[in-house]
């Protein structure tokens, strides 16, 4: 049977290439919203951490109507630290759109995606968007997109993949690169032409892979997938199966089925072989689970997911301030918490450490990690995180680390300061092109080799670089790297940080704080572009006497505190330093808070 109303296809791109844009461009013109209907910006990034960081964490399922044929739309994230989603979520679909921005061209996240898709044997539109911009070099991105595919095996018809030139954000379209369209007609053509029409046995057993999985707290479980095979069915007894064998088959009922109609979910009794669609009533469904007709227990052949590169200790909160701004502090609701984020994210591992307090989060690199981290912050969270550590492999006696392949984009004048860090943290030149008064440069580099350098990277190319990594693979260890080259000013004592105080502070180094801060012994109150680390008295009051007066604090000027987000306190992070974090604060910290004790243990280790 071949679903002619029917098309299922992913949009693939690097970050920030616009696929959230385009997508909503077409529901408007898919008939999903009314004329009249006002509708905000990159409607899909429905999470409030998406919407600000304008990124794609979570794959999104949607679907619009053109001429009566349904299209079934899954924008997928462009960030390689969340490729877990996008590798299960390409089994659903029969084609994709690979975006790419008529300026940059492919990037690094264009080739990781892009190389999943292929390897699947999808057909492949290219779509060029923001061909309105000023800088746009449409014939070059074209022969740069057609080397990629053939660097990255592309079968004969994958070679031969139509172009589409469109602005996402006018929502128009054209199959001739000169002129610029007035809607998105020729896109929505090109799709139903071009695009294979799913096609199965609808009267075989019952078959579908589980792709992705959602949480309700009212529901609990939700899984997300395309039926391969025969009819699915409200009130269905099915069996779910593990192709590799990760559990033994048993049995479970289906009790609600929706599909995907626009931005809502509708209720339906039956699905048929091709649509894509979430069901409810499998308590336990996983990603890489098949569900099966009971009598024909055939599990589908399932990717299994890359392992993380790097692991952090996520720990109870024991500073002197714990407890008084989180609403969940406890180690059994931080695990709690960390096991329902294994129900929907499988790039994570979650590992329990010799401390019961403490556990091993593993994710595909420091975004990952970070999200999570806000994500529980912002949920009334209140714990301490440990510097991130890349995850070693060791095989036939010789141990291997993650390396990433980094493209960096920078203005000429800054290639000497980027050549020479990247030399100090082992980074090898792949590859170096003039893009007129820009230098676009290819390293490979230990995923170690980045941490912190991203703030330093801004510095160095005065906020013009771009900066993007991928996941490469492993390769035997490159050796010793030098950790960061300045110390961290740490409060002396427990108190709130006053001028006076903060004034003689702030000679030593650059501040985080500004006055009236609470602070506790310990607490890392600055950093000091000397190696080691000082101890400053943030709480030092002036001395008042007969000839000195309180009043006379006001000629005291202050320089503005450097405030840390949470990614730049991260990278900041020494191997001694714990990172606190609560709904409304984010504090470095020494492990050891007591100077005297501290300072035994570094004379110890050296």
């Amino acid at each position: 049977m071949v679903r002619s109303d029917l098309r299922n296809i992913a949009i693939i791109a690097h970050v920030d290439h616009g696929k959230t844009t385009l997508v909503d461009e077409m529901l408007k013109q898919g008939g999903v919203f009314r004329e009249n209907q006002t509708v905000q910006d990159r409607v899909m990034d429905s999470n409030d951490l998406e919407r600000e960081r304008g990124i794609t964490i979570l794959a999104k399922n949607t679907s619009a109507n053109y001429k009566g044929i349904k299209i079934n739309i899954v924008d997928t994230p462009g960030h390689a630290d969340f490729g877990g989603e996008v590798e299960r979520i390409l089994k659903m679909v029969n084609g994709v759109l690979l975006l790419v921005d008529a300026a940059e061209g492919p990037m690094p996240q264009t080739r990781f995606v892009l190389q999943k898709a292929l390897s699947l044997g999808h057909k492949v539109i290219v779509v060029v968007n923001k061909i309105d911009k000023p800088d746009a070099r449409i014939p070059e991105v074209e022969d740069e997109v057609l080397e990629l595919f053939m660097e990255l095996n592309a079968n004969d018809e994958q070679l031969e993949s139509p172009f589409i030139y469109c602005s996402g954000r006018q929502g128009i379209a054209s199959l001739d690169r000169d002129t610029l369209g007035t809607d998105l007609t020729p896109l929505f053509e090109k799709i139903i032409e071009y695009m294979s029409a799913p096609e199965g046995d609808d009267t075989g057993s019952l078959q579908l892979l589980v792709s992705s999985i959602d949480y309700n707290e009212f529901v609990g479980r939700i899984a997300i997938g395309r039926i391969d095979r025969g009819t699915l069915k409200q009130g269905q007894e099915v069996m779910v199966a593990h192709f590799h064998g990760d559990h033994d088959p048993y049995r479970a009922k289906v009790t609600n089925i929706y599909q995907f109609e626009g931005l809502k979910r509708t209720p339906v009794t039956e699905a048929k072989v091709g649509d894509i669609v979430t069901f409810s009533g499998i308590e336990n469904a996983f990603i890489g689970d098949t569900i099966c007709a009971t009598d024909a227990v055939e599990p589908l052949p399932f990717v299994k997911i890359s392992d993380p590169t790097i692991e952090m200790t996520f720990a109870v909160n024991d500073s002197p301030f714990a407890g008084k701004e989180g609403k969940f502090v406890t180690s059994r609701q931080l695990r709690a918490r960390l096991m329902k984020e294994l129900l929907k994210d499988v790039s994570l591992h979650v590992t329990e450490s010799e401390n019961a307090d403490a556990f091993k989060v593993a994710g595909r690199g420091e975004m990952h990690l970070s999200i999570l981290i806000e994500t529980m912050r912002r949920e009334g969270y209140e714990f301490q995180v440990s510097t991130p550590q890349v995850l070693f492999k060791e095989e036939e006696g010789q141990k291997l680390e993650p390396i990433e392949e980094l493209v960096i984009d920078v203005p000429e004048n800054a290639l000497g300061s980027v050549m020479e860090k990247m030399g100090v943290r082992k980074g090898e030149l792949q590859h170096m092109e003039p893009m007129g008064n820009r230098m676009r440069v290819e390293f490979l580099i230990p995923s170690r080799g980045l941490f912190g350098y991203r703030s330093e990277f801004l510095t160095d190319t005065k906020g013009e670089g771009i900066l993007n990594s991928v996941f490469y693979g492993y390769e035997p260890y490159k050796g010793e790297i030098p950790g960061r080259n300045y110390g961290s000013l740490v409060a002396f004592e427990t108190g709130e940080s006053i001028t006076y105080g903060l004034y003689n502070a702030q000679e030593r180094g650059t501040l985080f704080i500004g006055p009236a801060t609470p602070v506790y012994a310990g607490m890392v109150v600055g950093y000091s572009p000397k190696s080691e680390d000082l101890v400053v008295n943030v709480c030092k009051r002036k001395h008042v006497s007969n000839m000195r007066s309180s009043g006379s604090d006001e000629a005291l000027r202050l320089v503005p505190p450097h405030t840390m987000s949470l990614e730049e306190s991260l990278e900041f992070l020494a191997p001694d330093e714990l990172l606190e974090v609560t709904p409304k604060s984010i504090r470095i910290r020494k492990a050891i808070l007591d100077h005297n004790q501290r300072a035994r243990a570094g004379s110890k280790k050296s």
